[in-house]
């Protein structure tokens, strides 16, 4: 079964606008008069990349056994057992109405996860609603408005953590499935080898090869398969400095290897190992950062390399210089030609993609969190001590977390990158890169601290 979602509220509070809104379709009527929805209707919802079953529900009204509004709320009951999550929605410009506090205390007995969304908040009309709306005891209110899609990316985060601490893992979720091709392209300068070492991989003359630069011209797709992982492997034109880029084929080349970049999960760094790490590796090897992807450094030409433990050396000072935001990225040595280390590639390109992939349970990140602030609290501006209250992974590939704090802007880069690196030791997330977004006014009283 699909991750399944119950929207509930008393009546005219947006509820059937918010299933319009989720399933992309106008498939519930929608009307300012109250009521107008009296059976439970379904879709498939998408937010995203994420996709769910939503169920609209009838408005929660306080009425006897026998009238129509009980009836409508049996079909509201029944909704909740099936619902993994149910979206309890109040209207933030009128605010929080007696209904309202009747059916929380109502949704609290049925033991349902329950995320609270306070819809018409578009404006500042909706503040007091929204405020007001902590006294449920929900937790966060995502703020929403349902009529002008305002909100969706954090019910997307909500959501998306909801279904991970379940452990229900939707049937259309794409991270980390094995059956997905891993897509992995092989960057690095013109010559360094990347055609050779595809074709050892797929033990195939696959590609043309050559002592000639540049053979390459544009990104190359092979579909392979290892230890039963399916891959698609993409061989790139070898990117030169921008100064160096002269003639108008070898300019389109290398925008495609920069896409190639961009629609990978994995990057594979190919070096020179005749010449050494020169500032154009760096600059490619900071661009796959930028982009987020998993990154691979791999010294090919391994077996004409003389000082092999200076070169070594030179690439992980380099690297902890010029990539100080990934620490411990994978370096791996290896002669494509020979095949000698060869084997290597693949359980390192394995163990950074599952990394990259990595998930830390809400709680477990909190436990963190809290160790933290003890070790090395924030520091205090104007007298006043910046309060972290919580942390919640939003997304992986690289992996990605929200910071709520009290006054975001005061708080330095240097505590960030000290909370960052001891997550990264923590939770074993070396090689890839970490992204921490500072978020504020989840709070109601943030103003007045």
């Amino acid at each position: 079964m699909p991750f399944t979602i119950a929207i509930i509220g008393r009546p005219n509070v947006g509820k059937s606008t918010l299933f319009n809104r989720l399933v992309g379709k106008r498939l519930a009527l929608v009307d300012d008069q109250p009521g107008v929805t009296r059976d439970r209707r379904e879709g498939d919802g998408r937010i995203g990349d994420f996709r769910f079953r939503v169920i609209d529900t009838a408005g929660l009204e306080d009425d006897e056994a026998h009238a129509l509004s009980s009836r409508m709320r049996a079909q509201t009951e029944a909704a909740l057992e099936e619902a993994d999550v149910a979206l309890f929605l109040i209207d933030a410009r009128v605010g929080l109405t007696p209904l309202d506090e009747y059916f929380a205390d109502w949704l609290r007995a049925k033991h349902v996860k329950t995320v609270l969304v306070a819809n018409k908040c578009e404006g500042k009309a909706g503040e007091h609603g929204l405020y007001e709306s902590y006294g449920l005891g929900f937790g966060d209110p995502v703020p929403f408005s349902a009529e002008h899609g305002e909100g969706l990316a954090d019910l997307y985060q909500v959501l998306r953590e909801v279904e991970f601490d379940l452990g229900h893992e939707s049937e259309e979720r794409e991270e980390n499935d094995p059956d997905k091709p891993l897509q992995l392209a092989i960057v690095g300068r013109p010559n360094a080898g990347k055609s050779t070492l595809i074709n050892h991989l797929i033990q195939e003359d696959r590609l043309v090869t050559g002592p000639e630069a540049g053979i390459t011209r544009d990104s190359i797709a092979v579909d392979w398969n290892w230890e039963g992982r399916a891959i698609k492997l993409f061989d790139t034109a070898g990117l030169r400095r921008r100064a160096k880029i002269s003639e108008k084929l070898e300019r389109l080349s290398a925008a495609d290897s920069r896409r190639a970049i961009q629609y990978a999960e994995v990057v594979v760094l190919l070096l020179d190992g005749t010449l050494g790490l020169e500032n154009q590796d760096l600059k490619i090897a900071a661009s796959v950062i930028e982009e987020g992807r998993a990154l691979v450094i791999v010294i090919n030409k391994w077996d004409v390399v003389e000082d092999r433990q200076g070169y070594l050396k030179a690439i992980r000072e380099a690297l902890a210089i010029q990539l100080a935001q990934v620490k411990n990225v994978p370096v791996i040595a290896l002669s494509a030609e020979t095949g000698q280390g060869v084997h290597k590639l693949l359980p390192t390109v394995f163990s950074i993609y599952d990394t990259w992939n990595k998930r830390v349970p809400t709680a477990a990140l909190n436990r963190w969190l809290s160790d933290a602030l003890d070790t090395n609290p924030p520091p205090t501006t104007k007298g006043r001590r910046i309060k972290i209250r919580y942390a919640t992974q939003v997304k992986t590939r690289p992996p990605t977390f929200s910071l709520f704090v009290s006054r975001s802007s005061a708080l330095p880069d240097s505590y960030v990158r000290y909370l960052v690196n001891d997550l990264r030791q923590q939770f074993k997330l070396d090689g890839v890169a970490i992204r921490m977004y500072l978020r504020e006014g989840d709070n109601p009283y943030h103003d007045k601290n």
